[in-house]
């Protein structure tokens, strides 16, 4: 069966998981770390693409992002991707892949899904038993999204706004949607949509989707609903 291409539009939130080949590790040191956010600042800013968040593990890491162009968001990892591998390469005195292949993505309902995915990626440290807070991990958005620190790779997105009226009234909001959680079919729905490239949403969502494109973006017909698109934040 050919593989699909990337369901990618401009102008909607994409969630994106990019793995280490074999699940190995792809940071070696807190440089790492540093080098990987460096590469996506500048070529987020190159390529037109607002990153809204990011968490960054030990063999892979989430980005939460909107590009401008059908080609932001695929030039600019293809971008990060190739220049990390041969930094990480050159430190560790090692060669060949780092990746687990191309990397995953695709797109959510803004209203219904935007929140929960950073809410996600968030809690992707304290699920893996990193840190018993979100607030604790260095290599995520959550400090600035609570006003730990200003992050200037990221670019808020409307929706975070519309928290508050006020920086801390917006941190606090977001930091109790963050302390409540997401439920587990949700954190399902934003893994296997993003793993499997199918659009995450409601059916009239998902059905105006496919008239945007030739590409299918949807494992039912569009329109169907599909089960695991039924919750959003608890």
């Amino acid at each position: 069966m050919a593989r699909l291409p990337r369901l990618t539009l401009p102008g909607y939130p994409h969630h994106v998981i990019q793995r280490g080949n074999n699940r190995q590790p792809i940071f070696a040191s807190h440089a790492n770390y540093e080098d990987l956010l460096g590469l996506l600042s500048e070529n987020a800013s190159r390529f037109g693409v607002a990153i809204h968040a990011y968490v960054l593990m030990s063999n892979h890491f989430h980005l939460l992002a909107t590009p401008s162009s059908a080609e932001g968001l695929p030039q600019m990892m293809q971008a990060v991707g190739r220049r990390y591998v041969r930094h990480f390469n050159d430190g560790q005195g090692r060669s060949g892949t780092l990746w687990e292949g191309r990397y995953k993505s695709t797109l959510i309902q803004t209203e219904r899904y935007l929140l929960a995915c950073m809410v996600y990626s968030d809690l992707n440290p304290v699920r893996a038993g990193l840190v018993t807070q979100a607030r604790d991990y260095p290599w995520s958005s959550h400090a600035h999204y609570i006003g730990l620190r200003n992050d200037p790779l990221l670019t808020p997105h409307s929706l975070y706004w519309e928290l508050g009226n006020t920086p801390f009234a917006r941190e606090a909001a977001y930091g109790e949607l963050v302390q409540a959680g997401i439920s587990p079919a949700t954190q399902a729905a934003l893994t296997q949509s993003t793993l499997h490239g199918w659009a995450l949403g409601e059916p009239d969502f998902v059905a105006d989707l496919q008239k945007r494109t030739q590409r299918r973006v949807s494992q039912a017909a569009a329109g169907r609903p599909i089960s695991l698109h039924k919750e959003s934040l608890k």
